[in-house]
């Protein structure tokens, strides 16, 4: 909702909006936007009638301002139906899907393509570094939309992405998630169909070769044709690590040919992204050696493995990583990067699928190659959950104070840690506690410290 709030800005209108806990990044590209934030949803802010609302799926009947709005008979809409009234009609879609990667693969394309001087539009939920905005018109027909399957709106169900009507369709992957809005997994492939008979014959889709439940959508319906990426000899696009420490990437095309360069990223899963961009990016003319050479210079985006600071020679990560997937691929990659260091974990199970433990059988297994697992405890979470993770054993410590965790880590930490921050929230704002906590130790004895 914060690119679309910064789309509507760029199209010259006044926009201004209400949610609770905004948080950096998003709470800066606003504030840098002159786009004004109230806190909460007092009713009061319509005294001033706005000739439209765009409500955010977060909101249901009952919120104060969204009664408000239909009280007043105020025109409302949903993001998704805005997006594509105003900003997707009559240009080429890229549209990035899936269960996992959609941020940073969406984030990677729109680098390739700007790269390539094509001066993408994007809405991307995260923040490249390469743009320092999660959100831009663009000057091209070409449009990057990170396509979530989340539902639209409290008046709309269906999923987000059936709105953007997609040329160029990435699948990068797809498990069961969302459990507060969807029964299993049939229910997220229904959705998935529902994409692909927007997708035209004379479009593409790009999709994970290896992934089963990615080909049961296929097989449900497709009228477009598909070309495979992965790690396969049958893939369509296929790439592969030339390095132990995954410091250097060739990907290849049976009629494209093949391309390497050095880059900034690692793990199996970021390799997965970026083979997905490049083949997504072909769609829009870009030659493989051009996409594969503008990922030399991709620097990642903002709390999907970002690194923060380096105090005292403990390396401190922001991650996004709330899915067992993603964090057993984070704590993979960088085990693989750094085998030599510990790693160390701090977690918030903070999304609604985690909090009604729907995962826990897996979370303990994908913990299980990190040293030590700091783990914030919310009051509401499902009553097996410390259970689940008794498979642990000394390795993992739970805390119901965001205070005590910072505490309890500063004294266990030693030099050489790579710790990694895992929340899709705030976390309560302790990573940059724990990190003024150690930079304040490293003061005290009269040494610098390292920020990135």
């Amino acid at each position: 909702m914060g690119g679309v709030a910064a789309l509507a800005r760029a199209a010259g209108h006044e926009v201004t909006g209400c949610d609770a806990n905004v948080y950096p990044p998003m709470s800066l590209q606003l504030a840098n936007l002159g786009i004004k934030i109230v806190e909460g949803y007092d009713p009061a802010q319509l005294e001033v009638v706005p000739d439209y609302v765009v409500i955010g799926n977060a909101l249901s009947r009952g919120n104060p301002v969204v009664e408000a709005v239909l009280n007043r008979r105020i025109p409302y809409c949903s993001g998704p139906q805005w997006l594509a009234e105003h900003v997707l009609h009559k240009r080429h879609v890229i549209a990035i899907a899936g269960t996992h990667g959609k941020t940073t693969t969406a984030s990677m394309l729109a680098w390739i393509l700007q790269d390539a001087g094509l001066e993408p539009g994007f809405l991307i939920g995260g923040m490249p570094v390469n743009f320092e905005t999660s959100a831009r018109f663009g000057n091209s027909e070409f449009f990057v939309v990170e396509a979530d399957e989340y539902d639209t709106a409290f008046f709309d169900k269906r999923a987000k992405f059936v709105h953007y009507r997609p040329q160029t369709l990435v699948i990068n992957n797809l498990e069961f998630d969302h459990a507060d809005i969807f029964d299993d997994l049939d229910a997220i492939l229904w959705q998935f169909h529902q994409l692909m008979r927007t997708v035209p014959g004379n479009g593409r889709v790009v999709i994970n070769g290896a992934d089963a439940n990615v080909a049961r959508v296929i097989e449900q319906g497709c009228w477009t044709g598909v070309e495979r990426f992965g790690a396969n000899e049958d893939a369509d696009w296929r790439a592969r690590f030339l390095d132990m420490g995954e410091r250097r990437i060739e990907i290849s095309h049976p009629a494209a040919g093949t391309t390497e360069t050095p880059w900034k990223m690692g793990g199996h899963h970021n390799l997965q992204n970026a083979v997905a961009a490049v083949a997504a990016a072909h769609s829009a003319g870009v030659s493989l050696p051009s996409a594969v050479d503008a990922l030399s210079r991709f620097d990642g985006v903002k709390r999907r493995m970002e690194r923060t600071a380096t105090v005292s020679e403990i390396a401190i990560y922001d991650d996004f990583a709330h899915h067992p997937t993603a964090i057993r691929s984070t704590i993979a990659g960088l085990k693989k990067r750094y085998p030599t260091q510990r790693i160390v974990v701090a977690l918030e199970p903070r999304s609604n699928t985690m909090k009604m433990g729907v995962h826990q059988d897996a979370l303990a297994e994908s913990l299980q190659d990190a040293d030590l697992v700091f783990v914030y405890r919310p009051a509401d979470l499902a009553g097996q959950f410390d259970a689940s993770l008794a498979p642990l054993g000394g390795r993992i410590a739970q805390f119901g104070d965001y205070d005590d965790l910072v505490g309890d880590l500063e004294g266990k930490l030693l030099a050489g840690d790579q710790l990694v921050f895992m929340s899709n929230g705030g976390f309560g704002a302790v990573r940059q506690k724990l990190t003024m906590a150690l930079q304040k130790k490293r003061t005290a004895a009269g040494n610098p410290d390292s920020l990135h």
